[in-house]
């Protein structure tokens, strides 16, 4: 039985924010907590040769029908955001900067940039609109911003990313219990299986 599992994601995920919702059904299930390793999902494309299947339209137009039959059989929100993509490297740094200087405050700004996102369907690629969506979680946007800004938090993000791609990933969320990797949100099951082994 393994007491928790590595959750690697970047909020321009789709299935990202879908895995999301679902980690506390995880942890109430299995007992296992997970690990939140933000990172550049830009990064690893780069790194592996991969690319977002957005970028094939027909694949593209079937990712969003399929993600959103999930959504329903979550019992959760989800919209295509008219926005996409989203320019997510300030909102991973703003993460990893809270996940190191306030860990307290990390599952409330996760839940406040998803919500946005994927269910409110703002433009997260306009700084005014990132504040607006900060301040109503309750953040101090300007500090999460300088915080975001800091060079640790910056190599932080980059040595995430790099690590993933070490360990083997290509794409987000990735899930790591102990050495096995389980990619997608369609994969939780395995994971809980994976969890109670």
């Amino acid at each position: 039985m393994a007491s928790q599992f590595d959750f690697y994601f970047d909020f321009g995920s789709l299935a990202s924010y879908l895995a999301h919702t679902q980690l506390p059904k995880i942890t109430a299930e299995t007992g296992a907590t997970p690990v939140m390793r933000p990172m550049l999902l830009g990064g690893v494309f780069q790194a592996t040769g991969n690319a977002s299947p957005m970028s094939v339209p027909a694949k593209g137009r079937y990712v969003f029908t399929d993600m959103k039959r999930f959504a329903d059989e979550y019992g959760v929100p989800l919209v295509m955001n008219p926005h996409f993509p989203i320019i997510t490297t300030p909102l991973m740094r703003g993460a990893t900067a809270i996940q190191i200087q306030e860990p307290a405050n990390f599952q409330r700004y996760m839940d406040a940039v998803y919500r946005a996102i994927w269910v409110d369907g703002l433009n997260l690629n306009d700084p005014d609109v990132v504040g607006q969506v900060l301040t109503q979680a309750g953040f101090d946007a300007a500090k999460v911003l300088a915080m975001a800004n800091d060079p640790i938090t910056k190599d932080q993000l980059k040595a995430v990313t790099m690590k993933a791609v070490e360990r083997g990933v290509f794409g987000a969320p990735t899930f790591f219990v102990g050495d096995q990797m389980f990619w997608g949100q369609d994969r939780i099951e395995q994971v809980k299986k994976a969890l109670m082994h």
